[in-house]
């Protein structure tokens, strides 16, 4: 059970256990609880390549409540980061969709560029620095050029003009440019704000910065490209966009409103497997629910399901991989176990003198979440991380306490998933409260 010792430091050790405490993923320190996965990472890695390669890709990450769909997603992101991706995140929710005409897919939009990450700013907001990097390396190969830095900058940026909007985004660029040059902090924040989609209105839009576009419900998947193309064009790889919590458009009452988010989803699709779009990935996580009901979810829409379906042939333990649905398969008691020692090992510092408790509570645990909710404690494991860090962060703060008497103290229950809100003014179904058990 004992892996060599590896110094964890404060912050991260803090971070991971703050959040696996609250039923959360961690947003630094993944590498030292990870467990299991393998063959869906890899199939992961061979998509950043591709992306890396100015090609595209798009996965939905499927998974039970509780199964580590968002955790998955972390791991992968962190990769892309270290094989210098640009990537984004947001979690879709009532206020936030892929499409909208009330405001809600910019507000996914604004989340996930504010969560723009890079190597060297992992933790989110790296939109300005991404910007930066694009004009200080086009000053010094103007330089080196004997070039007008304006002239670089120009065919630079010309591969945007390409795009659906990219013109006003390449002006935009250039007016951050212009500000750089001119010392104008002003312009330079207009720039960064229009393109974190923070302009209402475009009036304010064209005066600030002479385009007539701003960021807006009906051309988010549009800018997304022309950020593609920027990140590649300022020395990047590429971008890869992750959305969790797809199941809420599963859970939109208005069956107009869900089918123009999977119509929108249908083009991503489209794009990403006919190669349409450079330099550019998506993953998106959802329950079962979200992927399979043939009334709600994206099977009911049948280009979507057309594309969507699994292949017939991975069946009896059998998988495949390549193709956009990654079924994520249940951690084996096997991996819970190792998760668990990982866990002992981050409150311990990553020294195994320091240990909380020994092996053989780890398996007494496993033990006593098997009798309380069956298989659900491995299959969906969140529930028994949470458990498992509450009873360490006890035995930790009272010195003196015996594991063994903590046991049966332990609620334990499987993830239930959240009930969905119900959306004002939402007609255009019937029966929407009606559940059918297969």
């Amino acid at each position: 059970m004992t892996k060599s010792a590896k110094t964890i430091r404060p912050r991260e050790r803090d971070t991971i256990i703050q959040a696996l405490s609250a039923g959360v993923v961690p947003r630094v320190g993944l590498a030292h609880i990870q467990v299991g996965r393998a063959g869906e990472i890899a199939a992961m890695l061979r998509d950043i390549d591709r992306i890396a390669d100015a090609g595209a890709a798009v996965r939905f990450v499927i998974g039970e409540y509780g199964a580590g769909k968002t955790f998955f997603a972390s791991i992968v992101r962190l990769i892309a980061l270290e094989r210098k991706c640009v990537t984004m995140h947001a979690d879709l929710s009532p206020n936030r969709r892929i499409h909208a005409s009330g405001g809600q897919a910019r507000a996914l939009y604004a989340e996930a560029v504010n969560n723009m990450a890079t190597r060297n700013k992992p933790e989110g907001g790296a939109l300005q620095s991404v910007i930066e990097r694009l004009v200080t390396d086009a000053a010094k190969e103007a330089g080196e050029k004997g070039m007008p830095v304006e002239s670089l900058i120009d065919q630079k940026l010309a591969p945007i003009t390409q795009f659906v909007g990219g013109y006003d985004f390449a002006t935009v660029l250039k007016a951050y440019w212009r500000g750089s040059e001119e010392s104008n902090d002003a312009l330079k924040e207009a720039a960064v704000r229009w393109m974190r989609g923070e302009y209402s209105t475009k009036t304010d839009a064209r005066k600030d910065l002479g385009v007539r576009t701003i960021v807006d419900d009906d051309n988010v998947y549009d800018c997304l490209k022309s950020l593609a193309c920027l990140v590649r064009v300022a020395g990047y790889s590429g971008l890869l966009v992750m959305f969790d919590e797809m199941a809420n458009i599963y859970k939109l009452q208005n069956s107009q409103a869900r089918k123009q988010n999977y119509e929108q989803l249908l083009d991503i699709v489209n794009d990403s497997l006919q190669g349409t779009t450079s330099g550019l990935g998506f993953i998106m996580c959802g329950t079962p629910e979200f992927l399979l009901d043939t009334r709600r979810g994206l099977f009911s829409y049948e280009a979507l399901q057309s594309r969507l379906a699994e292949n017939t042939f991975a069946k009896d333990g059998l998988v495949d991989l390549s193709g956009p649905v990654i079924r994520l398969q249940s951690l084996t008691p096997e991996d819970l176990l190792v998760l668990l020692g990982n866990i002992r090992m981050v409150f311990a510092s990553g020294d195994p003198s320091k240990f909380l408790v020994p092996d053989e509570a780890l398996t007494a645990f496993m033990e006593h979440c098997d009798s309380k909710i069956g298989e659900a404690y491995f299959r969906t494991p969140r529930s028994t991380v949470k458990a498992f860090v509450h009873m360490l962060s006890v035995l930790e703060q009272n010195p003196g306490t015996r594991w063994h008497d903590l046991l049966d103290r332990i609620p334990i229950a499987p993830d239930a998933p959240d009930q969905a809100a119900p959306e004002e003014n939402g007609d255009g179904d019937e029966l929407t409260s009606l559940r059918l058990n297969s």
